[in-house]
């Protein structure tokens, strides 16, 4: 059985992160994709947490 090697490394994360704030971008959030792609969202995370069912309900 051979071993995969992983796709994703926190030093990637670390480095893409530093990157942008070094560019004087502030990093909200980051989605860690299955084939190891990095996406960072700028700005600040809302905390939000209805969708459109709690609309149907009216809460």
């Amino acid at each position: 059985m051979t071993v995969r090697r992983p796709r994703f490394k926190q030093a990637d994360l670390t480095r893409a992160a530093k990157g942008a704030v070094a560019a004087g971008l502030k990093v909200g959030s980051a989605i860690i994709g299955p084939d190891g792609t990095i996406k960072l969202i700028f700005g600040d995370v809302g905390t939000n947490t209805s969708n459109s069912f709690d609309e149907i309900q009216g809460t």
